[in-house]
Protein backbone atom coordinates (compact mmCIF):
# COMPACT_ATOMS: atom_id res chain seq x y z
CA UNK A 1 0.00 0.00 0.00
CA UNK A 2 1.47 3.38 -1.23
CA UNK A 3 0.67 6.72 0.15
CA UNK A 4 -2.18 7.86 -1.92
CA UNK A 5 -5.22 5.02 -0.80
CA UNK A 6 -6.49 8.23 2.43
CA UNK A 7 -5.82 11.12 -0.27
CA UNK A 8 -8.86 12.72 -1.66
CA UNK A 9 -7.20 13.66 -4.86
CA UNK A 10 -8.01 11.28 -8.14
CA UNK A 11 -5.40 8.86 -8.20
CA UNK A 12 -3.13 8.27 -11.86
CA UNK A 13 -3.10 5.09 -12.66
CA UNK A 14 -1.38 2.70 -11.15
CA UNK A 15 0.65 1.08 -14.32
CA UNK A 16 3.86 -1.05 -14.27
CA UNK A 17 6.51 -0.13 -16.90
CA UNK A 18 8.53 -3.19 -17.29
CA UNK A 19 10.21 -1.34 -19.74
CA UNK A 20 12.19 0.85 -16.86
CA UNK A 21 13.58 -2.47 -15.53
CA UNK A 22 17.43 -1.98 -14.14
CA UNK A 23 19.69 -4.70 -13.67
CA UNK A 24 21.28 -3.72 -10.04
CA UNK A 25 23.32 -7.38 -10.00
CA UNK A 26 23.93 -9.95 -12.47
CA UNK A 27 20.53 -11.58 -13.43
CA UNK A 28 18.80 -9.44 -10.82
CA UNK A 29 16.14 -6.60 -12.46
CA UNK A 30 13.68 -4.33 -10.17
CA UNK A 31 11.25 -3.04 -12.04
CA UNK A 32 11.01 0.70 -10.48
CA UNK A 33 7.41 1.87 -9.46
CA UNK A 34 8.71 5.75 -10.49
CA UNK A 35 6.89 7.34 -7.48
CA UNK A 36 3.61 5.87 -8.45
CA UNK A 37 1.02 5.38 -6.24
CA UNK A 38 0.08 1.60 -5.60
CA UNK A 39 3.14 0.44 -7.68
CA UNK A 40 5.11 -1.41 -5.58
CA UNK A 41 9.11 -1.74 -6.75
CA UNK A 42 9.29 -5.38 -8.32
CA UNK A 43 12.12 -7.98 -8.57
CA UNK A 44 12.88 -10.45 -11.13
CA UNK A 45 15.95 -12.68 -9.68
CA UNK A 46 17.48 -15.21 -11.79
CA UNK A 47 19.91 -18.29 -11.07
CA UNK A 48 20.56 -20.93 -13.22
CA UNK A 49 17.61 -23.76 -12.96
CA UNK A 50 14.86 -21.14 -11.84
CA UNK A 51 13.88 -17.55 -11.47
CA UNK A 52 11.77 -15.54 -8.66
CA UNK A 53 9.47 -12.67 -9.14
CA UNK A 54 8.58 -10.73 -6.10
CA UNK A 55 5.26 -8.58 -6.62
CA UNK A 56 3.07 -8.52 -9.36
CA UNK A 57 1.68 -4.75 -9.23
CA UNK A 58 -2.11 -4.27 -9.03
CA UNK A 59 -4.73 -6.25 -10.96
CA UNK A 60 -4.04 -8.50 -14.24
CA UNK A 61 -2.89 -5.99 -16.73
CA UNK A 62 0.45 -5.64 -14.73
CA UNK A 63 1.15 -8.54 -13.87
CA UNK A 64 0.56 -9.89 -17.15
CA UNK A 65 3.19 -7.17 -18.03
CA UNK A 66 5.57 -9.14 -15.04
CA UNK A 67 5.05 -12.39 -15.97
CA UNK A 68 5.90 -11.61 -19.91
CA UNK A 69 9.43 -10.05 -18.36
CA UNK A 70 10.15 -12.43 -16.24
CA UNK A 71 9.08 -15.06 -19.13
CA UNK A 72 11.55 -13.60 -21.05
CA UNK A 73 14.51 -13.04 -18.85
CA UNK A 74 13.84 -17.19 -17.43
CA UNK A 75 14.33 -18.60 -21.29
CA UNK A 76 12.95 -21.77 -19.80
CA UNK A 77 14.26 -22.09 -16.34
CA UNK A 78 11.43 -22.64 -13.60
CA UNK A 79 9.66 -19.51 -12.83
CA UNK A 80 8.79 -18.95 -8.97
CA UNK A 81 6.59 -15.76 -7.39
CA UNK A 82 6.25 -14.40 -3.93
CA UNK A 83 5.07 -11.63 -2.36
CA UNK A 84 5.97 -9.07 0.61
CA UNK A 85 2.78 -9.10 2.26
CA UNK A 86 -1.20 -9.28 1.11
CA UNK A 87 -1.51 -5.74 0.11
CA UNK A 88 -3.57 -5.54 -3.78
CA UNK A 89 -0.50 -3.82 -5.49
CA UNK A 90 1.96 -6.18 -4.60
CA UNK A 91 -0.24 -9.48 -4.44
CA UNK A 92 -3.70 -9.01 -6.64
CA UNK A 93 -2.19 -10.02 -9.69
CA UNK A 94 -1.04 -13.28 -8.79
CA UNK A 95 -3.84 -15.48 -10.38
CA UNK A 96 -2.01 -14.48 -13.53
CA UNK A 97 1.05 -16.33 -12.60
CA UNK A 98 -1.19 -19.21 -12.18
CA UNK A 99 0.35 -22.50 -13.75
CA UNK A 100 2.97 -20.59 -14.54
CA UNK A 101 4.94 -19.96 -11.53
CA UNK A 102 4.94 -21.96 -8.08
CA UNK A 103 3.54 -18.99 -5.68
CA UNK A 104 5.22 -19.21 -2.43
CA UNK A 105 4.34 -17.59 0.84
CA UNK A 106 4.91 -17.50 4.92
CA UNK A 107 1.74 -18.54 6.85
CA UNK A 108 0.84 -15.37 8.53
CA UNK A 109 0.72 -13.62 4.75
CA UNK A 110 -1.32 -16.91 3.92
CA UNK A 111 -3.71 -16.01 6.53
CA UNK A 112 -4.07 -12.58 5.91
CA UNK A 113 -4.63 -13.29 2.20
CA UNK A 114 -7.33 -15.18 3.24
CA UNK A 115 -8.93 -12.89 6.07
CA UNK A 116 -8.52 -9.86 4.95
CA UNK A 117 -7.89 -10.00 1.00
CA UNK A 118 -11.75 -9.72 0.43
CA UNK A 119 -12.37 -6.76 2.48
CA UNK A 120 -9.18 -4.96 0.78
CA UNK A 121 -10.17 -6.15 -2.48
CA UNK A 122 -13.33 -4.10 -2.04
CA UNK A 123 -11.66 -1.23 -0.38
CA UNK A 124 -9.16 -0.42 -3.20
CA UNK A 125 -12.04 -1.17 -5.31
CA UNK A 126 -13.58 1.96 -4.09
CA UNK A 127 -10.74 4.13 -4.25
CA UNK A 128 -11.19 5.64 -8.29
CA UNK A 129 -11.95 4.25 -11.62
CA UNK A 130 -8.77 3.86 -12.36
CA UNK A 131 -8.33 1.72 -9.46
CA UNK A 132 -11.28 -0.11 -9.88
CA UNK A 133 -10.54 -0.81 -13.99
CA UNK A 134 -7.53 -2.34 -12.65
CA UNK A 135 -9.31 -5.11 -10.51
CA UNK A 136 -11.74 -5.80 -12.77
CA UNK A 137 -11.98 -9.68 -12.96
CA UNK A 138 -8.98 -10.20 -9.69
CA UNK A 139 -9.60 -12.62 -7.57
CA UNK A 140 -7.78 -13.38 -3.76
CA UNK A 141 -5.00 -15.02 -5.00
CA UNK A 142 -4.37 -18.60 -2.83
CA UNK A 143 -0.51 -19.51 -2.56
CA UNK A 144 1.07 -22.79 -3.80
CA UNK A 145 3.32 -23.19 -0.82
CA UNK A 146 3.28 -21.98 2.83
CA UNK A 147 6.09 -21.92 4.99
CA UNK A 148 6.52 -20.93 8.35
CA UNK A 149 9.85 -19.94 9.88
CA UNK A 150 11.57 -19.32 6.86
CA UNK A 151 12.27 -20.65 3.04
CA UNK A 152 15.38 -20.75 1.40
CA UNK A 153 14.95 -20.71 -2.71
CA UNK A 154 17.48 -22.69 -4.72
CA UNK A 155 17.37 -21.06 -8.09
CA UNK A 156 20.54 -23.12 -9.17
CA UNK A 157 24.07 -21.20 -7.92
CA UNK A 158 21.83 -18.57 -6.25
CA UNK A 159 20.05 -19.17 -2.64
CA UNK A 160 17.15 -16.29 -2.01
CA UNK A 161 16.31 -15.80 1.36
CA UNK A 162 12.50 -15.64 2.33
CA UNK A 163 11.80 -14.69 5.79
CA UNK A 164 9.24 -13.80 7.44
CA UNK A 165 9.23 -10.50 10.33
CA UNK A 166 6.41 -10.73 12.38
CA UNK A 167 4.24 -7.84 12.85
CA UNK A 168 4.99 -4.29 11.74
CA UNK A 169 3.23 -2.90 8.58
CA UNK A 170 1.05 -5.97 8.37
CA UNK A 171 1.25 -9.21 10.61
CA UNK A 172 2.41 -11.35 7.36
CA UNK A 173 4.74 -9.22 6.10
CA UNK A 174 8.36 -10.71 4.89
CA UNK A 175 11.56 -9.65 3.78
CA UNK A 176 13.54 -11.22 0.69
CA UNK A 177 17.18 -11.49 0.94
CA UNK A 178 19.60 -12.24 -2.22
CA UNK A 179 23.07 -12.92 -0.20
CA UNK A 180 25.13 -13.49 -2.97
CA UNK A 181 24.48 -9.75 -4.43
CA UNK A 182 23.64 -7.97 -0.99
CA UNK A 183 20.34 -6.63 -1.87
CA UNK A 184 17.55 -6.84 0.50
CA UNK A 185 13.35 -6.64 -0.79
CA UNK A 186 11.68 -4.68 2.24
CA UNK A 187 8.08 -4.51 0.85
CA UNK A 188 6.09 -1.50 2.60
CA UNK A 189 8.08 -2.37 5.90
CA UNK A 190 10.64 0.69 4.56
CA UNK A 191 9.71 3.26 1.53
CA UNK A 192 11.93 6.03 0.79
CA UNK A 193 10.68 9.98 0.42
CA UNK A 194 7.63 9.38 2.97
CA UNK A 195 5.84 8.55 5.94
CA UNK A 196 5.69 5.19 7.10
CA UNK A 197 2.54 3.74 5.74
CA UNK A 198 0.20 3.13 8.90
CA UNK A 199 -3.08 0.66 7.37
CA UNK A 200 -4.47 1.20 11.02
CA UNK A 201 -7.95 1.35 10.23
CA UNK A 202 -9.86 -0.03 13.63
CA UNK A 203 -12.30 -1.51 13.85
CA UNK A 204 -11.25 -3.50 10.78
CA UNK A 205 -7.54 -4.23 10.61
CA UNK A 206 -5.18 -2.93 13.58
CA UNK A 207 -2.77 -5.56 12.92
CA UNK A 208 0.01 -2.40 11.99
CA UNK A 209 2.37 -2.27 14.99
CA UNK A 210 4.28 0.91 15.54
CA UNK A 211 6.06 -1.17 18.43
CA UNK A 212 7.22 -4.24 16.84
CA UNK A 213 7.79 -2.36 13.55
CA UNK A 214 10.29 -0.88 15.27
CA UNK A 215 11.90 -3.75 16.45
CA UNK A 216 12.16 -4.89 12.98
CA UNK A 217 13.77 -2.02 11.81
CA UNK A 218 16.46 -2.67 14.33
CA UNK A 219 17.00 -6.00 13.53
CA UNK A 220 17.11 -5.36 9.36
CA UNK A 221 19.20 -2.37 10.14
CA UNK A 222 22.19 -4.64 11.77
CA UNK A 223 21.69 -6.91 8.70
CA UNK A 224 23.70 -4.16 6.38
CA UNK A 225 22.69 -5.11 2.89
CA UNK A 226 24.52 -3.43 0.08
CA UNK A 227 21.21 -2.53 -1.89
CA UNK A 228 17.96 -1.90 -0.10
CA UNK A 229 14.95 -2.26 -2.40
CA UNK A 230 11.88 -0.45 -0.50
CA UNK A 231 8.16 -1.11 -1.27
CA UNK A 232 7.72 2.25 -2.87
CA UNK A 233 10.36 4.81 -3.96
CA UNK A 234 13.97 5.14 -4.48
CA UNK A 235 16.53 2.37 -4.14
CA UNK A 236 19.09 3.18 -1.56
CA UNK A 237 21.71 1.55 0.60
CA UNK A 238 21.46 0.53 4.35
CA UNK A 239 20.98 3.97 5.22
CA UNK A 240 16.89 3.55 4.11
CA UNK A 241 16.55 0.84 6.51
CA UNK A 242 18.38 3.33 9.35
CA UNK A 243 16.19 6.22 8.23
CA UNK A 244 12.65 4.10 8.81
CA UNK A 245 13.77 2.67 12.11
CA UNK A 246 14.69 6.72 13.45
CA UNK A 247 11.56 8.02 11.64
CA UNK A 248 9.40 5.32 13.73
CA UNK A 249 11.08 6.18 16.83
CA UNK A 250 10.50 9.35 16.52
CA UNK A 251 7.02 8.98 15.85
CA UNK A 252 6.81 6.53 19.02
CA UNK A 253 8.61 9.26 21.32
CA UNK A 254 6.40 12.53 20.21
CA UNK A 255 2.84 10.70 20.40
CA UNK A 256 3.92 9.12 23.81
CA UNK A 257 5.36 11.82 25.69
CA UNK A 258 2.20 13.41 24.61
CA UNK A 259 0.17 10.68 25.61
CA UNK A 260 1.96 10.60 29.03
CA UNK A 261 0.92 14.27 29.84
CA UNK A 262 -2.47 13.20 29.55
CA UNK A 263 -3.35 15.23 26.35
CA UNK A 264 -6.50 14.14 24.34
CA UNK A 265 -5.30 12.42 21.02
CA UNK A 266 -6.97 15.33 18.65
CA UNK A 267 -4.58 17.35 20.42
CA UNK A 268 -1.77 14.96 19.93
CA UNK A 269 -2.51 14.40 16.20
CA UNK A 270 -2.21 17.57 15.78
CA UNK A 271 0.98 18.18 17.61
CA UNK A 272 2.50 15.52 16.35
CA UNK A 273 1.59 16.00 12.79
CA UNK A 274 3.18 19.93 12.60
CA UNK A 275 6.34 18.81 14.03
CA UNK A 276 6.97 15.84 11.64
CA UNK A 277 6.17 17.97 8.58
CA UNK A 278 8.20 20.68 9.97
CA UNK A 279 11.22 17.98 10.39
CA UNK A 280 10.17 16.39 7.23
CA UNK A 281 8.78 18.72 4.58
CA UNK A 282 9.73 17.06 1.79
CA UNK A 283 7.99 14.22 2.23
CA UNK A 284 5.03 12.70 0.66
CA UNK A 285 2.13 11.02 2.77
CA UNK A 286 1.31 13.24 5.12
CA UNK A 287 -1.67 11.48 5.75
CA UNK A 288 -0.35 8.39 7.02
CA UNK A 289 0.92 10.71 10.50
CA UNK A 290 -2.32 10.52 12.29
CA UNK A 291 -2.99 6.69 11.91
CA UNK A 292 0.34 6.27 12.86
CA UNK A 293 -0.28 8.17 15.84
CA UNK A 294 -3.44 6.51 16.74
CA UNK A 295 -1.71 2.97 16.46
CA UNK A 296 1.31 4.46 18.78
CA UNK A 297 -1.84 5.45 21.37
CA UNK A 298 -3.26 2.19 21.40
CA UNK A 299 -0.13 0.86 22.17
CA UNK A 300 0.28 2.87 24.89
CA UNK A 301 -2.43 2.22 26.19
CA UNK A 302 -2.02 -1.53 25.99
Amino acid sequence: MSNEPMADEPMADPAVRVGGAQEIAPDLLVIPNHRVGLVPNIGVIGGTQAVLVIETGIGTANAEQVLALASEVAKGRRLYLTTTHFHPEHAFGAQVFAGQATYLVNRAQADDLKTKGPGYLEMFRGLGESIARRLDGVRVPTPDVVYDDGYDLDLGGRTVRLRPTGRGHTKGDQVVEVPDAGVLFTGDLAETGQFAIFPWFPPYDTDVSGVRWLAVMDRLAATGPRVVVPGHGDLGGPQVLADVRDYLRELRDETWRRRDSAMGQAEIVAEVRALLIERHPEWVGQEWIEPGVGCLCAEHAA
